[in-house]
Parts: structure tokens; C-alpha cells; sequence
């Protein structure tokens, strides 16, 4: 049987095999057919006795050829006795007195018929619920997550207040010739929707699940295929740079100071996108990619009024450290990115990133960095995070962003991050402070 199939089977086995067996006088025809994959399994009609009780010759010769408990002066069923002369075979134990082991099985033989039946009809059902179930190639994982805090906004008072918000993943993996892959990913929350109008919530300042609403939806669909020294992938809801290498290790907690400030280069996104990668060996590996940013709307794929996205990425890669560049056009501004990172033999990460954009219509040029630092502290991780917290033109005063957090696992599956961070703005500055609780599976 397959391991599912056991799965399912091994409880009914181990209650016959344990000596938790239903009475033979329990069991009836109808349900003998029901588990069973024949249409002349034994019935009661062929029982002699339903129980065995001492001074039988049955008991005695169990009694002496096994050490079970079972057989302490109380009495058995018929099933009990057959499970222990299963378990006898199966073990080879006691075979010497062949004669003794023949004459049981004679005995023995309707229980035994009805114990083998209730595994194939049981197998049979298995196979039946495996024929409508998931691939045996398809995986399963998930997420959830549980985010507590506040934060003030400027000189506003709006949604100073603590608040709860939720986040549930879970991706299905599949391949279909070992090398593929098809991915869906599918999750909720209730976290804030910015098309609602509201003041930003502490949810949205944060990289911290999707605006979703309490909605179910897909939020990512895609496939990855090699094609010789090559990984393809294309699909929806999924960047560009999905195949592309980035050495950006900043473990930020606000969003804006995510993808080492090099979002619209290093990491392009993208909404219906092809993504390309390859290692050339020696630590350097190069990606390409394009998107359609408005192929879901009427303005179409790689159309004049659509916004496509297309861009290339190289990188290197050492034993402590890595490096990569990237260039990028998302239709009205091309960008030039750059990420590092360089780790310590104490367990600490520096990492960063630069990027430069350039608008096709004329205009200023604008830049934006991002630089963190992580390093183990205990059991957990402290990292600390800096850098702009939008792109800005020489012209303007820059403002910018600043988070701590404290990773501790709890176990292998359960995390707990707590952290503060404090966003300039022309007036006020805005904070924030709480703690996320991630589940894996």
C-alpha cells in the first residue's frame, strides 16, 4: 500500500492486532461486504463459536505458543484470537510447531478472512479517495500570522489606537516532471485596503501580509520550467525578477525600507510577467524579465496605453559576500540598482542597496537608499534598518525611516517579532510599535 493507504488502514489494523476488536457477534454480514473487495467472503453462517474460553484446545495452543496477555484465564473472541494468530505468522514466532500453527489456521480461518477483508475493502476506498485528491507530487505550506500594536500618524490623531490585524497563506506546489513547478499561492486578512480612502493603518506601514479585506483570493499563479541551463518562469500576480539573483538581505519590518530601496530595478515587479535566470558557475548569475503591468485591464499587453515593465540583472556571489546590479524601464522612468551584502564569521549581516531613477519625460533624476544590519542575539535575530523612505529629486528635503525588530523562535514552527520604527515627516514624525506572531507549516 502507499503511505496514505497505510495511514488510513493502520488504526483498524492495530485495533484488531491490540486486542480492541469488535466481537464477532458485532459484525454482520452487510458490513463484511462493505469493506470487502469480494462477494463471497465468509459470514457468520460459517462460525462455530463466538468466543474461545480456557481448556479450548484453540485457547491452550495460543496460550503456549505466544506470550500475549490476552490469554490470562479470561475468555476471547474469536477476532481477538485471529489477530493474535496473525500477529504469530507475521512474526514467524513459534512456526516450529508447524501442525499447531496448521490446525489454527483452520480453526481460525473465517476471522482471518474477515480481517484481510477489512484491509482491501479499506485499500479499495483509499484508492478511491486518492483518485479525486491532490497529486502525490503536489506539497502543501502555509502561513499565519498575527500582528498587535499602534502607531501615531503626525500630527493627526487619526487611528491612534492599538489594533489587531491577521494574515492566512498557504502555497500548493506540484510538479509534473520532477523539474517543473506549478505554484498557487492563496491567502486573507483584514488588513487595510488603501482603496478605501482611510488614513493608513498600521498594517499597511508595514511589510505585512496583502490588503485583502477578510476576501479569499489568489495571489500569486505561476509555473517554472527549465529549458537547458535556463529557468523559465511566467504567470500572474508575479514579478519579473522572480528568476533574478539579488544579494539584498536588509530584514526590514516598514514596508518603504523593503527590497534594499532598489523596488523598481534590483526587484521589478510586474502583474502578468515572463521571468528568465541562469548561473554561468563561479558565483555569477544573470536574469531577465518583462511585464505586462496592465494586462488584466482593457488597455491590453505590451500596448501604447498600457505600463510594461522590462529589465535585466547580474550578480556574483562569494563565501561572505554577494553583489548585484540591475537596470530596469517601467514605461515612463528607466532606473539603475545596485545591492550587497557582506555576512561576518560572528554571525552578523551587513546589507544595502542604491537606486537611481530616471524619468523618460524629462524631469530631475531621483535616488533612494536603504542599509541594515542583523546580528544574533541569543536565541533570536536584531536587526536595524535605515534609509529613505521614498525617492527623492536633488531639489527636495529628504525624509527618512527607521525600524528595530527582535526575531525569537519559539520552536521550529512559531516566531514572535517585536519591533518600533519612527518615519519623518515635514511636521510630526510618525511611530509604530508591536509585535507579529508567524505560524509555518
Amino acid at each position: 500500500m502507499k503511505l496514505f493507504q497505510k495511514l488510513i488502514a493502520a488504526p483498524a489494523i492495530i485495533s484488531l492486532a491490540s486486542g480492541f476488536a469488535v466481537n464477532a457477534a458485532e459484525i454482520n454480514s452487510t458490513d463484511l461486504s462493505d469493506y470487502s473487495n469480494s462477494n463471497n467472503l465468509v459470514s457468520l453462517d460459517d462460525f462455530k463459536s463466538d468466543t474461545l474460553f480456557p481448556g479450548d484446545w484453540a485457547y491452550d495452543s495460543l496460550k503456549d505458543l505466544t506470550n500475549s496477555p490476552k490469554f490470562n484465564g479470561n475468555s476471547v473472541t474469536r477476532l481477538e484470537a485471529a489477530a493474535e494468530l496473525n500477529n504469530l505468522i507475521a512474526g514467524g514466532e513459534g512456526l516450529m510447531n508447524g501442525a499447531a500453527i496448521d490446525r489454527l489456521s483452520d480453526e481460525l480461518g473465517s476471522e482471518l478472512a474477515i480481517m484481510k477483508g477489512r484491509v482491501d475493502g479499506l485499500e479499495a476506498r483509499v484508492n478511491g479517495i486518492e483518485a479525486g485528491s491532490f497529486s502525490e507530487t503536489t506539497t502543501f505550506g502555509g502561513a499565519a500570522e498575527f500582528l498587535i500594536g499602534a502607531k501615531s500618524n503626525g500630527d493627526t490623531d487619526a487611528q491612534e489606537a492599538v489594533m489587531v490585524n491577521y494574515h492566512y497563506s498557504f502555497d500548493l506546489n506540484t510538479s509534473f516532471t520532477g523539474d517543473d513547478k506549478l505554484n498557487i499561492e492563496i491567502s486573507t486578512g483584514n488588513q487595510y485596503n488603501p482603496s478605501s480612502g482611510d488614513q493608513k493603518t498600521l498594517g499597511d506601514d508595514l511589510d505585512f501580509g496583502e490588503p485583502a479585506g477578510d476576501g479569499l483570493r489568489i495571489e500569486d499563479l505561476n509555473y517554472t520550467f527549465p529549458v537547458g541551463e535556463w529557468k523559465l518562469s511566467f504567470g500572474e500576480s508575479m514579478d519579473a525578477s522572480k528568476n533574478w539573483p539579488n544579494a539584498c538581505a536588509v530584514n526590514n519590518i516598514y514596508d518603504a525600507l523593503g527590497d534594499c530601496g532598489a523596488a523598481n530595478s534590483v526587484d521589478l515587479s510586474g502583474d502578468i510577467s515572463f521571468s528568465a535566470g541562469r548561473s554561468f558557475g563561479d558565483g555569477w548569475d544573470f536574469g531577465i524579465g518583462l511585464s505586462a503591468n496592465d494586462g488584466e485591464t482593457t488597455k491590453g499587453m505590451f500596448t501604447k496605453e498600457g505600463a510594461d515593465y522590462y529589465g535585466a540583472a547580474i550578480g556574483y556571489s562569494a563565501d561572505n559576500y554577494a553583489v548585484t546590479l540591475a537596470y530596469s524601464d517601467k514605461d515612463t522612468t528607466s532606473y539603475w540598482g545596485a545591492t550587497a551584502s557582506y555576512s561576518t564569521d560572528g554571525g552578523s549581516t551587513i546589507s544595502g542597496g542604491f537606486e537611481v531613477g530616471n524619468p523618460e519625460a524629462g524631469g530631475d533624476d531621483t535616488t533612494q537608499f536603504v542599509v541594515g544590519v542583523s546580528t544574533d542575539v541569543g536565541e533570536g535575530t536584531l536587526s536595524a534598518s535605515l534609509g529613505t523612505k521614498a525617492a527623492y529629486t536633488d531639489s527636495q528635503t529628504e525624509h527618512y525611516a527607521y525600524d528595530l525588530n527582535y526575531s525569537y523562535p519559539i520552536n521550529d514552527s512559531m516566531t514572535i517579532t517585536p519591533f518600533f520604527y519612527i518615519v519623518e515627516n515635514a511636521g510630526e514624525d510618525d511611530n509604530g510599535f508591536g509585535a507579529i506572531t508567524t505560524f509555518k507549516f
